[in-house]
């Protein structure tokens, strides 16, 4: 039997990611069963490139660390692309998700983020700079971060709007 030559897997290369993280929420939840309780964490994570893309994701585990980086990859599945002009939004919306309603305005060149809570985290992560955002009913920091997504969602440049028309942008 001749001797066969081991080949050797190479380390694996640090992939740099564009995505920026940002961990908004760790709660720590429990299931009460027969023999106890079983604990376990929640985090609840936003992630962004800072130009246009957005998501967040929710996941548990028995460890903060593993709940953090299990969201962190489910809200990178999740992204969303938005509409950035200028730093602003196009127009002005309103998300909703729950009783939670999050009011978004598009403000002035130079006026900065105005926002409060995880509607200003979502809207840092999109790349959003000069906007200004309220936040009615509930503040949890899930229902506003998907009330955020659902308005951004909703946002549509007059260069969609002309073409869902079938018409240019100078007739509207």
């Amino acid at each position: 039997m001749a001797q066969q030559k081991r080949e050797f897997r190479k380390p694996r290369e640090e992939v740099k990611d564009e995505f920026e993280k940002k961990m908004l929420a760790v709660r720590r939840v429990t299931k009460v069963v027969k023999g106890g309780r079983n604990m376990r964490f929640s985090a609840l994570v936003v992630v962004g490139d800072k130009k246009g893309k957005v998501g967040m994701g929710i996941n548990k585990a028995t460890e903060v660390p593993a709940a953090i980086e299990k969201a962190g990859k489910a809200a990178k599945k999740s992204l969303i692309t938005v509409p950035v002009i200028d730093g602003t939004i196009p127009h002005e919306v309103i998300g909703k998700f729950s009783k939670t309603s999050v009011k978004m305005l598009p403000a002035k060149k130079g006026s900065g983020l105005i926002a409060g809570g995880a509607a200003r985290t979502v809207l840092e992560m999109a790349g959003y700079t000069d906007i200004t955002a309220k936040i009615y009913g509930s503040t949890d920091k899930i229902n506003v971060v998907r009330a955020t997504l659902n308005g951004l969602k909703q946002l549509r440049t007059k260069e969609q709007v002309a073409m869902l028309r079938g018409k240019t942008v100078e007739e509207i």
